[in-house]
């Protein structure tokens, strides 16, 4: 049977493939940008005056592949240490006798309380190592301004570190090697901080903001991290003034910075050592700046050098480069001392939330929050003046309130349509899952994603025009020369117009950072609209060259959106396989939503400015047709995908439980496996058969009949263990720990209590950690009557609650040392202290080595050992 199209349809499709392929020209740009495509990486036989990338990446090498872990408690921390030491050893015996070169290896201890996702926690730590290196000239002093740039060479559990952050250290240190093999004699002190525990919640930035002779010298900061494997090195934070991102403005070389992700950053779990230095304990202008893309890998034992995205570490020693050069030449730079004499925070840049963002990284745009009130209220006032406007060129003929009420009409319909745009994909996405055997099929596939949400979005963008063909007019079109088609377009448009001023109006209200997008919307159809009217009097309203000559001032702006969206994106799938799960039945839904509704709002960002005035065209019955079919085919394809692969894992945690009593006791022991997104465990023993066989684990199996493994379990992972949900608890012997270990940890009185006048009493208290080899961290939940203890300067956090149980206060130990732990808890009412003691210790039995090895190569197992224990006081 022929499909028969009438010319007004065979026209329409035209105008939709057309459409398709101008997006599609502009993705396969942004794919290309976001992914460092335009970067060519320097060989390793480079200029010495230039940034290489593949002498940074021996750096990587080293670190990642022929050490053997960097993780705290393992030998291969401090190797790394000695590694970074020599190599800046090298570049010192190398300078000139203008320069003058401190090397500096510190150990740091200390504790204090912080806020870390949301939970409350105190930190205890020591012997941690810090390397540091200042570059300054001979003729400086220690109290010169200085620039600050840091960068941690500690990884996380599981995981070579190639990305985070080997990549970050192997950077520094080419840069500090450029440095001086240009002769480049910077006019301000660089200090460079290789700190040597950011994983463990940010305390070698900690240790040096502290306790380090160089701290009240910094004027500016600069933190480098990654998470993932490269792609845009992107500005996540700045401040506390925005005198620091206008530095960076000026500066890079290819900028890649948006005001906006200061808005989003919170809500993503993490922190980084920006914090200590800009916002908790230094208050210094700093910026923040990370690998966005690759987070597949991000904090997995995928981290490899290979993962690595060619051009990334180029664009980022680059720009990092002429940074610093910039930094240490402005006459902004100011020490602590200064800048409380000057109040420099409120005199120069008091507006925090400047405005900026980077064009496709060729240029960069940055304008004050000042300016911003006057340009994102421009809209709006258009908005609300046009009316009037046309009210006197129609010689009164047209009633102002009358157009302004059509207008209003026209803002209502548009944001009809853009809700709809959302609503749809999220109600196509939960259609899917009833009919599926597993969420989140897009993982692996982010296009898929885009195939099964983007025409059901469209749909829904397009309802409204096909609800309200004929626009419902206030205005009295029979006194009007106008023809209603002209009129209808008029009102569509600048009902869409006023949508977009709407919004750049409420982000600035909102003290938000993220209303340049609109804004830029905004103006780029004022001047679409302007070439639209201009060509109308040669084509026609409905004429296609008419579209065309509205579309093409729109495509930088367009192009824009998509670049925009398409990180966001990007960006989102990857890290909705570690943002943690929810009890079903309703987490098994919420990625698919969420990447769904992300995709609806990321389409009437990219599409919604065309619809005014192409509309006609696309709300056409066949149309709306053909893209119904086709996302019901696209959501009934994607069924037929697996989730993950290599390239795209599964985030597993195994930990393998003891219970024990005094040093030299196992009460019981077990294997506790979680997940971190919807896919719980009962599809990854489907898919991983030998796994369930080993744990006996038959087709009957169901969260009803097994063993849930308690929270408490997972305290060593506090608060982390907060994303996991539905774990389960199986069971394991425990007689090849006893050959491994001839002690556990415990914790014991090492002297009397003792009492004091006001009724309170104190418990003195000493933690051994056994024989364990390789401890990561000891977690302490203290509950009962305490009123004060021996740590951050005897200041409790806020309490914890979990479950309903009582109120509890968590302090985690870190830090290498064959000394015990000694401190001191003191209660104000006669009820007992309940202690209840988690270690972490990264070596495994051989039975629970056999275990992770029977994981499939699509899952990425953090598997460690966890020592459990209770005591009463």
């Amino acid at each position: 049977m022929a499909l028969r199209l009438s010319s007004r349809d065979a026209t329409a499709f035209k105008l939709l493939f057309a459409i398709a392929i101008m997006y599609g020209l502009m993705s396969v740009l942004v794919y290309s940008i976001i992914h460092m495509k335009f970067i060519k990486p320097l060989d390793i036989h480079a200029p010495l005056d230039r940034f290489s990338e593949a002498r940074a990446i021996e750096h990587v090498r080293v670190l990642a592949q022929e050490i053997d872990g960097r993780q705290e408690g393992r030998p291969g921390l401090q190797e790394a240490a000695q590694y970074i030491k020599a190599q800046l050893q090298m570049i010192k015996e190398r300078a000139g006798t203008d320069f003058r070169i401190e090397i500096e290896e510190t150990v740091v201890g200390g504790s204090f309380n912080m806020m870390f996702l949301g939970h409350s926690i105190s930190l205890v730590y020591r012997n941690h190592t810090n390397i540091i290196m200042r570059i300054s000239s001979v003729g400086s002093h220690e109290t010169d301004p200085s620039v600050l740039i840091n960068g941690h060479f500690d990884s996380p559990l599981g995981s070579p570190g190639a990305g985070d952050c080997g990549s970050c250290v192997a950077s520094m240190l080419e840069i500090a090697r450029l440095t001086i093999d240009s002769g480049w004699v910077p006019r301000r002190p660089i200090i460079f901080l290789f700190n040597g525990a950011e994983e463990l919640f940010l305390l070698g930035a900690h240790g040096f903001m502290k306790t380090h002779r160089w701290r009240d010298s910094i004027g500016a900061s600069i933190n480098v991290e990654a998470s993932g494997t490269g792609g845009l090195d992107l500005v996540c934070q700045s401040g506390p003034t925005s005198w620091s991102s206008h530095v960076y403005a000026e500066s890079a070389v290819y900028p890649m910075a948006h005001s906006a992700a200061q808005d989003v950053f919170p809500v993503i779990p993490g922190d980084t050592d920006y914090r200590i230095f800009s916002q908790d304990y230094g208050n210094i202008p700093g910026l923040d700046i990370i690998f966005l893309l690759g987070g597949y890998y991000y904090h997995t034992s995928y981290d490899t050098l290979d993962r690595l995205l060619p051009g990334s570490m180029q664009a980022r020693g680059e720009n990092l480069f002429s940074l610093l050069n910039a930094f240490t030449n402005s006459s902004k730079l100011r020490n602590a001392d200064e800048r409380a004499s000057l109040k420099f925070n409120t005199n120069d840049y008091d507006d925090e939330r400047a405005i900026f963002f980077d064009y496709l990284t060729w240029f960069m745009v940055f304008y004050s929050r000042r300016k911003a009130l006057v340009l994102h209220s421009i809209p709006i006032a258009i908005f609300l003046s046009v009316p009037i406007i046309l009210h006197f060129l129609n010689y009164g003929l047209r009633s102002w309130f009358a157009t302004f009420c059509d207008f209003v009409k026209g803002v209502m319909l548009h944001a009809t349509g853009v809700i709809l745009a959302i609503i749809f994909p999220v109600t196509f996405s939960i259609l899917r899952l009833l009919f599926s055997s597993h969420a989140m099929s897009w993982f692996a596939h982010p296009y898929l994603a885009l195939i099964m949400f983007i025409p059901c979005s469209l749909f829904g963008l397009l309802i409204p025009r096909i609800v309200w063909s004929r626009f419902p007019f206030s205005q009295d079109v029979s006194i009007l020369k106008t023809p209603k088609e002209a009129l209808s377009d008029e009102a569509r448009f600048w009902g869409a117009f006023g949508f977009y001023a709407i919004f750049t109006l409420a982000y600035l209200v909102a003290g938000l950072s993220g209303g340049f997008l609109t804004f830029f919307v905004s103006a780029s159809m004022l001047l679409a609209w302007i070439s639209f009217c201009l060509s109308v009097k040669s084509y026609g309203c409905q004429s296609l060259r008419s579209i065309i000559f509205y579309v093409l001032p729109l495509i930088p702006c367009l192009t824009y959106s998509v670049y925009f969206g398409g990180l966001l994106f990007q960006f989102l799938i990857e890290k909705m396989g570690m943002m943690g799960s929810v009890p079903p039945p309703y987490g098994y839904y919420i990625p698919d939503i969420v990447v769904a509704a992300v995709v609806g709002v990321i389409t009437g960002l990219c599409v919604g400015p065309l619809i005014p005035i192409s509309g006609h065209w696309l709300a056409m019955p066949s149309i709306l047709q053909f893209l119904l079919h086709f996302s019901v085919l696209a959501l009934a394809l994607s069924s037929q995908f697996f989730p993950y692969s290599t390239a795209a894992p599964k985030r597993v945690v195994f930990q393998h439980t003891f219970f024990t009593a005094d040093a030299n006791r196992v009460l019981n022991s077990s294997y506790d496996l979680s997940v971190v997104d919807s896919n719980n465990l009962l599809f990854l023993f489907k898919y991983a058969p030998e796994v369930a066989k080993e744990l006996r684990v038959t087709s009957e199996f169901s969260f009803e009949s097994a063993n849930t493994s308690a929270r408490q379990t997972w305290m060593a992972l506090f608060p982390v263990s907060f994303l996991f949900s539905k774990s389960l608890k199986f069971p394991a012997r425990s007689d090849e720990i006893l050959k491994q270990y001839r002690h556990f940890p415990h914790l014991y009185n090492y002297k009397p209590h003792t009492l004091s006048n006001d009724g309170s009493w104190r418990v003195h208290l000493e933690l051994s950690l056994g024989s364990l080899q390789e401890v990561w961290v000891a977690v302490l939940n203290i509950t009962g009557p305490l009123s004060s203890w021996s740590f951050s300067d005897n200041l409790l956090p806020a309490p914890e609650t979990a479950d309903g149980g009582p109120p509890s206060y968590i302090t985690r130990f870190s830090g290498g040392s064959h000394e015990n732990w000694t401190f001191w808890l003191e209660a104000n009412s006669s009820g007992n202290l309940r202690v209840d003691v988690a270690v972490l210790d990264q070596n495994l039995v051989n039975e629970a080595k056999k275990l992770k090895g029977l994981f499939p190569d699509w899952a990425d197992v953090t598997a460690y050992s966890s020592f459990l224990s209770s005591y009463i006081f």
